[in-house]
């Protein structure tokens, strides 16, 4: 193997079309919220078959303002899962409510819904289940199982096009949240989305990624009366999304489907390649739904792995493979052990989610020579 070369765990796919997208905004002045954010929204609401799609600066203000639209503060409770990126938990924080913790299925690494279940109390007003690396959550089931007054908040982050049941994610729960950053299949840089099909959540979410603004920037600007400024009824945020962002994003929505077309392809080949490593499990998909493939995250067993998984990584990575943990346990994490005083043994399934899975390639700029290498990497550990 040749230890010069490195293929990075993600790479994100941009060219021309997205160079030459940026000409119109910057020839025309309109850079901040405007024009191309609103034909982006549009798009994306479309695609995903939901009435609206706020555009916002990052997955992680859009669940900010998703619970704050929501109405959640002091005394709330709001359930996620314990695998998963620590803004799914730090957002409930925010708005000043208690984030509950339910553990994850070691398969699908999503929100175990037993478990979920058993956190459930008179104060929960809602959940946060998150559709990790892609692969969602059957929210069918979960609302089932809930009171009707609990909220269901889609954390999408990494599922831009997945779906279930012929419904694509972000439009399955009452709000869901996207994110655009570049480990993610399509990316504006930093940037996130938050959709729904409720008109109230909507202009509430709207209004409060401006400051609170009653009308917003376009409207003020292009509007008859240039004396106009708007009244602040509600608190808010400055959560905008640039029109550069816009037209990036608007480019690369167009290529979505292929990306996951792509990624889906290069899943399937590691699979087929790689299922008489024992010690390797390889990701899940619905029988009933599109994985959008974010990540390409493996489970190694401990119990039957060559060697501990920080050892195999570290060895790939002189190797010239990247791989990284899955995620992380967030009750793991320092600031949340020392607040709520959790345990790693609080949550089995997230610990082991945290100590034992790893993200091999997989981007839509992958050459096959580069799968090969990966798959040769791996399979020297037998």
């Amino acid at each position: 193997m040749n230890p010069k070369r490195q293929i990075q765990i993600a790479t994100p796919s941009l060219g021309e079309e997205e160079w030459q997208s940026l000409r119109e905004p910057i020839e025309s002045g309109w850079l901040t919220q405007g024009p191309k954010v609103a034909a982006f929204e549009t798009a994306f609401a479309q695609r995903h078959q939901v009435k609206h799609a706020i555009a916002v600066t990052s997955a992680t203000t859009g669940l900010h303002l998703a619970l704050a639209a929501l109405d959640i503060g002091p005394g709330d409770e709001v359930i996620v899962p314990a695998f998963t990126w620590v803004a799914t938990a730090n957002v409930v924080i925010y708005c000043g409510a208690t984030p509950v913790f339910a553990d994850v299925d070691r398969v699908t690494f999503n929100i175990d819904l037993n478990d979920l279940m058993q956190r459930v109390t008179p104060r929960t007003k809602a959940i946060i289940p998150v559709h990790l690396f892609g692969l969602c959550v059957d929210i069918d089931k979960v609302r089932a199982a809930l009171r009707p007054d609990i909220k269901i908040v889609e954390d999408a982050a990494c599922a831009a096009g997945a779906g279930l049941r012929g419904r694509p994610a972000g439009s399955l729960g009452n709000l869901g949240v996207f994110s655009f950053h570049p480990r993610k299949s399509i990316t504006t840089g930093e940037g996130g989305m938050v959709t729904t099909n409720d008109d109230k959540l909507a202009e509430q979410v709207k209004r409060m990624r401006n400051h609170g603004a009653s009308i917003s920037e376009e409207e003020r600007h292009r509007g008859p009366r240039p004396y106009l400024l708007p009244d602040f009824e509600t608190l808010g945020f400055n959560y905008r999304m640039t029109d550069l962002q816009g037209a990036v994003g608007l480019v690369q929505l167009t290529k979505l489907d292929r990306f996951i077309n792509e990624r889906a392809r290069m899943a399937a080949m590691y699979r087929k390649h790689l299922a008489d490593l024992h010690w390797l499990r390889m990701p899940e998909e619905h029988s009933e739904g599109r994985h959008a493939w974010q990540a390409c995250v493996t489970y190694v067993d401990p119990q039957t792995a060559p060697m501990p998984r920080n050892m195999i990584m570290e060895t790939l990575q002189q190797q010239g493979v990247a791989t990284r943990p899955g995620t992380h346990a967030v009750h793991m994490l320092k600031y949340y052990r020392q607040r709520f005083g959790l345990r790693p043994d609080d949550y089995p399934g997230a610990r082991d989610c945290d100590q034992n899975t790893m993200a091999i390639p997989l981007h839509n700029k992958l050459l096959p020579d580069d799968y090969e290498h990966v798959v040769a990497a791996l399979r020297q550990f037998r």
